[in-house]
């Protein structure tokens, strides 16, 4: 199976970052490596992070890192120029059935970015319904965690990623333009990988890794997201762009539907 890998906001990352030749930055989410060879093709110097095994094959002639972006720090012993975050979810991971990502496509309930014990699997099948209404609720931030919960409980246990998006497309109504699953498999998927543990502790190593006027720019793709960023750069008094927030243009989303709900954001260490 082939892949194609877009990546979302490249241009607005190029302004954002501005990177120029001999500075050093780090792709803290190399993925399929589009903003790391952007980044390259301006004569910088690229450090790439990743946890996901199966990137190594987009990396040929790539300093790339096989680990968390929340552990960069113990890595990257040199201060750098700027730090790109993009926090999606890759196309490879999404198209990939074997993954379990999407409800669109039948696959085992995995949801792994990396190589963790913690599947969906383990957690629709064993956990309890309360936990499981608050994984919901609290990460997917839907409304109706309680039923799903409930209705996860009474008919699992569950083997695939359809088993379970059709339970809840059976019995919950979906809001328009949004699959009624959506925001359940979200909240398993950010769960499964402690995507916002991560988000925080990745700032926190990137802002000890930039030099005087360095950059952290970030691409969020849900309010989760994009609240611990603007947080954080308020709460570390980092420098914003007069358009705080810069989204993808119509040409865009014509060209990559799923690129509709990014934003981006970039903050400058005075």
């Amino acid at each position: 199976m082939s892949y194609t890998h877009t990546p979302v906001l490249l241009t607005e990352m190029l302004t954002a970052l501005n990177p120029k030749s001999g500075e050093i930055y780090i792709d803290a989410t190399f993925g399929g490596g589009g903003y790391t060879r952007a980044i390259l093709s301006k004569g910088a110097r690229v450090i790439a992070f990743d946890r996901d095994p199966f990137v190594k094959q987009f990396a040929q002639g790539v300093d790339l890192i096989q680990a968390p972006f929340s552990q960069m720090a113990h890595y990257v012993h040199e201060k750098v120029d700027g730090v790109v975050f993009d926090f999606g979810v890759s196309s490879f991971q999404l198209d990939n059935p074997g993954r379990g990502f999407s409800f669109q496509s039948n696959g085992p309930l995995d949801m792994r970015m990396g190589e963790g014990k913690v599947t969906a699997a383990l957690v629709v099948n064993s956990y309890g319904e309360k936990d499981l209404a608050d994984i919901i609720y609290t990460y997917g931030e839907e409304h109706k965690s309680r039923l799903i919960a409930k209705l996860i409980v009474q008919h699992r246990p569950f083997r695939t990623t359809k088993e379970l998006a059709d339970l809840i497309a059976k019995h919950v109504k979906g809001k328009p333009r949004l699959h009624p699953a959506t925001q359940t498999f979200q909240a398993l998927r950010i769960y499964v990988n402690d995507e916002l543990h991560e988000i925080q502790a990745g700032l926190e190593s990137a802002l000890s890794l930039l030099k005087p006027g360095g950059k952290i720019v970030t691409v969020s793709f849900h309010a989760l997201e994009d609240r611990i960023v603007k947080q954080f750069f308020k709460a570390h008094h980092l420098k914003t762009n007069k358009k705080h927030v810069m989204k993808p243009s119509k040409e865009e989303l014509k060209l990559n539907p799923r690129a509709r709900s990014a934003r981006l954001r970039m903050g400058m260490l005075h």
